[in-house]
């Protein structure tokens, strides 16, 4: 639960510039392997999802 809050945080400020730089400058697609998709609750899938849609739409990540 505490990591689908700090995701859902991250990704509100997504769309905006940060101390640190941009979305497109400090995130990365997030890929679980097979193992760790079987152990997600559907919150952080709906997050993973969310992310890189995020990166797919805003900074031309391939799916």
């Amino acid at each position: 639960m505490v990591k689908a809050i700090a995701i859902s945080a991250l990704l509100a400020l997504s769309a905006c510039q940060t101390a640190s730089g941009s979305f497109c400058a400090i995130a990365k697609p997030q890929r679980p392997s097979a193992a760790e998709i079987q152990a997600m609750t559907d919150e952080r899938v709906a997050a993973v999802l969310r992310h890189n849609l995020t990166g797919q739409q805003l900074c031309g990540w391939r799916p």
